[in-house]
């Protein structure tokens, strides 16, 4: 959600993260020992975060303050950068070789970097059993031809939250867990109460759902050259499904218009009966909409035939012309370990990304009377064994899903056909430059 929905509103998320565990005698034993000497004295740690004061600046002064006591000599300087300024703010110090040392940033846009060789090789860095102490899956969405150039911090896996009240009127009993029942579910809602049942965005440069989507509906989107490999017997049937539901006036015209802010506005208003978010909406809806909130409920993500579910992470990496790489691994490292993971979850209704840290009780364990922000944490922490980064690593990835957008919207607008669509999609893509 993770920008994440992509994790926009950690004030609530931003989209979309958090005393002296066996990850940290790693970063501050072996991974110590080994640049022990080549960690200047005197370093001068800058570490730029996304949109998390004042919400967190508590934990983030207790945690430097800790690190600072346990490696004299190192300073960390903390910014904290809005949201919307942080990518032109990390091009332009990174194109003019005067970055900060460590980033906050998502796997999308910071592998766009990568491309470009900015970061530094965290492989030659980290120890592989520093490296494994992190979720596999997650670890991979921070690597780009083979090498790592970022290390996993927090993550959200969407849910489905849903309005108890709208689904009794259209008298349906379960919230669908599939895109088949979706449509079903769509169908009924609107005959029986005149509501939408959900909001999605086509919005090129929004949310990715969409095209995550059609990698749940089994759609392999390129193959191992970058070559499009969605112009395919399943890549047309997703490419139908929207179509479908669009002509079928099931989904409202503004989903070619507007972002998944809509979707939240729209079920905060009562107007439709799910909403495919992380769980940090629901303090959002109950502040917001507070008759809303008490009609609502939780399911798990829905998804397509293949039972993939979608992770949103946020990663920290380490710019290449850092003064100070092997002073920055360290309190990358320390920021990211089990102890620190699991102490930001708590604080920011997030899940951590380490094996060790979740499991931890918190992410297990619920009382027979527990609020719908703790079911929903566990329903969250559950879906991650099946949870991955459906988007390829691409550092394209943003022309892609522009590129499937377009020709999806000129099919749900009848200005070609969905074969049409899907070959121009196609050969748009392998033709970029």
């Amino acid at each position: 959600m993770f920008k994440i929905h992509k994790f926009k509103r950690l004030s609530v998320f931003v989209l979309l993260g958090l005393l002296t565990s066996w990850i940290v005698s790693c970063s501050t034993g072996k991974v110590a020992t080994e640049t022990k000497q080549s960690v200047a004295q005197g370093a001068k740690i800058e570490f730029w975060t996304m949109q998390l004061q004042p919400q967190f600046t508590d934990y983030f002064q207790n945690l430097i303050a800790r690190f600072e006591s346990q490696n004299q000599g190192i300073k960390i300087n903390w910014v904290d950068i809005p949201w919307a300024a942080m990518e032109n703010k990390i091009l332009t110090a990174v194109s003019g070789k005067t970055p900060p040392d460590v980033v906050n940033l998502n796997p999308d846009f910071a592998a766009q970097l990568a491309g470009r060789n900015a970061w530094l090789d965290l492989d030659t860095k980290v120890p592989q059993e520093v490296r494994s102490s992190y979720l596999p899956n997650i670890w991979k969405a921070s690597t780009i031809n083979g090498k790592s150039f970022g290390i996993p911090w927090y993550l959200t896996t969407r849910l489905t939250i849903y309005n108890t009240d709208l689904l009794k009127q259209a008298g349906i009993n379960k919230s669908p867990s599939t895109y088949a029942e979706l449509a079903q579910a769509a169908q009924q809602i609107k005959d029986k109460t005149g509501k939408y049942a959900f909001f999605v965005t086509f919005v090129p440069q929004d949310s990715g759902e969409v095209l995550e989507s059609f990698v749940q509906m089994g759609v392999t989107l390129v193959d191992t050259e970058g070559k499009a490999a969605f112009n395919s017997p399943p890549g047309k049937a997703a490419f139908q499904y929207w179509v479908d539901l669009y002509n079928k006036g099931l989904l409202p015209k503004e989903v070619l218009t507007q972002g998944h802010r809509h979707a939240i506005d729209l079920y905060q208003a009562g107007e439709t009966a799910f909403l495919a978010s992380g769980p940090e909406f629901l303090k959002t809806i109950a502040n917001n909409a507070p008759k809303i909130a008490q009609a609502s409920a939780i399911a798990p993500q829905i998804t397509g035939d293949t039972g993939k579910k979608n992770v949103a992470v946020m990663n920290v990496v380490i710019p290449k012309d850092s003064k100070y790489p092997d002073a920055a691994v360290k309190f990358a490292l320390f920021l990211t370990n089990d102890q620190n993971q699991l102490a930001f979850a708590k604080a920011a209704n997030v899940l951590p990304s380490t094996v060790k840290s979740l499991t931890d009780s918190y992410f297990k364990d619920v009382t027979a009377n527990a609020t719908t922000v703790e079911k929903a944490r566990v329903v969250s922490a559950q879906q991650l064994q099946q949870a991955e980064i459906l988007k390829p690593n691409l550092k394209d990835i943003k022309k892609l899903q522009t590129t499937i957008y377009e020709n999806l919207q000129a099919a749900m607008l009848g200005e070609k056909t969905v074969d049409k669509a899907v070959e121009d999609a196609a050969q748009e893509w392998n033709n970029r430059v």
